[in-house]
Order: C-alpha cells, then sequence, then structure tokens
C-alpha cells in the first residue's frame, strides 16, 4: 500500500467535556475518558428523539485499526459511510444506538488515507502504537464498562434495558461484558466463535487445504510461541501475543454462566460454523433454556452469500435483514418477561 504519512486527511475534533456533544452526519458525537485515555463515542437516535430515555443498544464492532467514520466525496459533496455495519434506523424506535471508536484510531478520516482493508496506518505503515498497546480484550471490557457508567448519568438514557450486540471480535467482548454488567437485559452474539480465535486461525486455513498441504502446522507453532510469551505486545501489522491469547480463550465460558437472553447468530459457510453449532449442542446438553439460535444459510462471516466457487458474492447485502431479525427476537423477548 502506499504511504498513509502524505495522503493522511484527519479531522480534527476538540475534546469535549463529558457531558459535552456535538453533531456529526446524523449522529451524536460524544467523548469521556478512560485511564487517560479520549474515548470516542457516537450515538444514533430517531431523528427528533435525541433527549427522549430510550434504553441503550450497544454495539461492539469487529477487529482492526477501522475508523467509525470514512469520508469520501461525491458529487462534490462530503460523505460519510456506514458506521454501523447495518442501517440503525432499524433499531433507533425504541434504543438509542451506541458504537466505541477504536482506541488510538481518529473517529473520522478521508478514505484516501486508508489501506485497501480501510485500516488505519501510521506514516511507517504500521497500525499506530497507541492501538497495538490497547487491543486487548481486559482493555476493551473495562473501557466499555467505563462508556456504560458514563452513559447511564445521561438524563437521555433509560437504565431500563442494556443490550449488548458483538460481532467477530465484538462478539467476545460484548460476552465478557454481558456476564460482569448486572444491568445487561440481553446479549447478541454475532459470528464469534465459541472456542476462540486461534481456532478460527485454524479453521479457515483448514478450509482452504488441498491435497496433502497442511495449512494449520504454521497455526500450530504460532499459537505454541503465544503460549509461550503471551504478554509480548509487538503487534505492528497483527494482533500481538497478548491479543491473540486474550481473544482466544473460549467465550464459552462466559455464554454459559449468562441467565439473560442471548441471541447467537451466524452464516452456515463461516469458519466458525461448526462451533456455533458446538455451542447449541452444548447448550441443549446443559438445558440451557435463554439460548436462541438463528443460521443464515449459505452465508459467511458477514453475512454474504457466496458464489458456486466459493468467492463472496458482495452484491447482496444482508446486513439490514439481520438487524431486523434481531430487532424483532428483541421484541419477543419483551413480550416473554
Amino acid at each position: 500500500m502506499k504511504s498513509a504519512c502524505w495522503l493522511l486527511i484527519v479531522f480534527p475534533l476538540a475534546l469535549r467535556a463529558q457531558q459535552g456533544s456535538e453533531k456529526l452526519f446524523g449522529y451524536t458525537h460524544l467523548q469521556t475518558l478512560y485511564k487517560g485515555d479520549t474515548v470516542n463515542m457516537l450515538v444514533k437516535s430517531k431523528a427528533g428523539e435525541e433527549n427522549k430515555r430510550k434504553p441503550i443498544f450497544l454495539f461492539c464492532q469487529g477487529s482492526l485499526p477501522i475508523p467509525l467514520m470514512i469520508t469520501y466525496t461525491a458529487n462534490g459533496k462530503t460523505q460519510v459511510g456506514n458506521v454501523f455495519v447495518f442501517n440503525p434506523d432499524v433499531l433507533t424506535d425504541k434504543y438509542h444506538l451506541v458504537i466505541i471508536s477504536k482506541p488510538g484510531i481518529p473517529l473520522i478520516v478521508d478514505q484516501r488515507a486508508l489501506s485497501d482493508s480501510f485500516t488505519f496506518k501510521d506514516s511507517t505503515g504500521n497500525f499506530p502504537g497507541a492501538y497495538t498497546e490497547r487491543n486487548l480484550l481486559d482493555y476493551y471490557v473495562e473501557r466499555n464498562k467505563e462508556v456504560i457508567r458514563f452513559l447511564h448519568r445521561q438524563n437521555w438514557v433509560s437504565k431500563e434495558g442494556l443490550v449488548i450486540a458483538g460481532h467477530s471480535e465484538g462478539s467476545t467482548i460484548a460476552a465478557k461484558l454481558a456476564l460482569e454488567i448486572k444491568a445487561v437485559t440481553a446479549l447478541i452474539y454475532s459470528s464469534g466463535n465459541p472456542l476462540g480465535r486461534i481456532m478460527t486461525i485454524i479453521e479457515r486455513n483448514r478450509l482452504l487445504q488441498k491435497d496433502s498441504a497442511d495449512l494449520t502446522t504454521e497455526d500450530i507453532v504460532h499459537w505454541q510461541n503465544v503460549v509461550n510469551d503471551p504478554e509480548q505486545m509487538e503487534g505492528a501489522t497483527g494482533d500481538s501475543h497478548k491479543a491473540t491469547y486474550q481473544f482466544s480463550i473460549p467465550s464459552i465460558q462466559y455464554l454459559e454462566k449468562l441467565k439473560i437472553p442471548v441471541l447467537v447468530s451466524y452464516g452456515s459457510k463461516d469458519a466458525i460454523a461448526p462451533f456455533e453449532m458446538y455451542l447449541r449442542v452444548e447448550m441443549i446438553r446443559q438445558k440451557k433454556k435463554n439460548f436462541s439460535f438463528r443460521v443464515y444459510p449459505g452465508t459467511e462471516h458477514n453475512y454474504f452469500p457466496l458464489h458456486a466457487d466459493g468467492s463472496v458474492n458482495y452484491d447482496i447485502f444482508n446486513w439490514d435483514q439481520v438487524a431486523k431479525d434481531w430487532r424483532e427476537w428483541l421484541l419477543q423477548m419483551d413480550k416473554e418477561k
């Protein structure tokens, strides 16, 4: 990729007081502090109901240092791409939707400053050190706890209900949050691996194997290195050992202890699908009645269908339907209370 040094166009944001806010492309931007770090949040509310008391729907996004707002120019105007992976308006009748920016990553960045995968890198072509140092399960969980405390002090937030949803890496964060915060009333666990990140890495490579080639050997060697040095923090272009170790702790350990309603959603062609099926079988064995499962046949990690040759068909976007299904499940949970 090209160096981001000369292309970098970052939109400056003044640090707000904890009660301060501003409007950005239809979202409310809030900031708070956690251990000296400025934490940026975006809130999506139903138009005209920004100050109406509603419960929070906190969405924990997936991995990589991707800014929440990626701007581009169309027809001579600056526009912003999707902040949430789905249309948040699907859920704003009942909730204020909240998403938290990645640590050490600007909230708003022009797309020309990003890599082909939309990740933010510094002038050396590496992930920013501030991101790598904080890209840990424990950091995200504790930071998000502080964000929830901050939100519950706002007069437009109702404490009668708190939904935590997470996708991919965010599903692990959401699961641990749901276990540790008593105020959480429902969890949506989307495209997560209940047996941990390393199993996802291994399974993805196993599915690529042809003939006698064993593409998983290096994964096992890497995992042994991680376990031998679980505190190593080198992650210039990927996850540090510490991040891999923390996210590889099986999240089933958090999930099986939950008594609140849990919705597990995933695509049947995702590499994590066999592990989600294991979770389903195990929850049945444990006679857990608070789990629901929604499988999207023929779709991959982000709910896109696959072509006959196994490539991803990006022309069919299913995320909005997934969000609608989440809404219907939440409505059903409310009826059953």
